[in-house]
């Protein structure tokens, strides 16, 4: 392969990389409190100098630099179960795995038989003191504003809801969880503005991420025929030189 064969294979490389998170935003468009990604890509100069080819210009390839999460908000859904919440604001809600403290918006809770509140996979919800636990038989859970639950028997705690300077610097682990780098620290929200009975949708639109995705696997498809013509055209080159010897 030349030195445009190269080139064009770098374009590959990032346009199969931009179709898989493409297609992840498409698979979690009705998951909830899902964040779209998208890809940044570069272009990476070097010069032919270094290749042995004195005065040449220099060649741009393509470089997948990072990808880049879309933090803003998903559209409410009211489902009247009173352990769904919802932020309408910033922040995100603090769950306890076997990891480590991790961070989601998917506020779609349940109770665990021993009455503590739990995630969508089992992770107790963290208030400001440890793990929210209610009274047993409880039949009446009223979540305000600002987080705080009660119930029947009076105030059970107050969800740890917390943001971070750099939300771009928070790992995703799944599709809700988020993990801190150790230099980020939680910062608590004083007004979360929790709206209990409701769950945060996805933010993936999804015919605009079709339109994308249509256009990338395009892309891939012209990058990929280049370099299969360009292939044929150096065996075709190679083949002239063997009949000339």
């Amino acid at each position: 392969m030349d030195l445009p064969g190269y080139v064009v294979l770098s374009r590959l490389v990032a346009q199969r990389r931009a179709t898989d998170v493409l297609a992840t935003n498409m698979a979690n468009a009705d998951t909830p409190a899902f964040k779209a990604s998208q890809t940044i890509f570069a272009t990476q100069m070097a010069g032919q100098d270094g290749m042995g080819i004195v005065g040449g210009k220099p060649l741009a390839y393509s470089q997948d630099r990072a990808t880049w999460r879309d933090f803003s908000p998903g559209a409410l859904q009211r489902t009247g179960n009173p352990l769904d919440v919802a932020l309408s604001n910033e922040g995100f809600f603090a769950v306890q795995t076997p990891n480590g403290e991790r961070y989601t918006r998917a506020g779609r809770f349940a109770l665990s038989p021993e009455n503590g509140v739990v995630d969508s996979d089992g992770n107790p919800v963290l208030t400001d003191a440890g793990p929210l636990v209610l009274p047993p038989n409880s039949t009446r859970i009223e979540i305000t504003g600002d987080g705080t639950v009660s119930t029947e028997a009076g105030p059970a705690g107050r969800l740890k809801v917390v943001n971070f300077e750099r939300t771009q610097d928070l790992q995703a682990e799944g599709s809700r969880l988020y993990a801190a780098p150790p230099e980020a620290r939680p910062e608590p929200v004083q007004r979360p503005a929790v709206v209990q009975g409701s769950v945060e949708g996805s933010n993936v639109k999804p015919v605009l991420e079709m339109v994308r995705l249509t256009a990338e696997m395009r892309e891939f498809q012209f990058a990929a025929q280049f370099i299969e013509k360009d292939g044929e055209r150096l065996q075709t080159a190679v083949d002239r030189i063997l009949k000339r010897r």
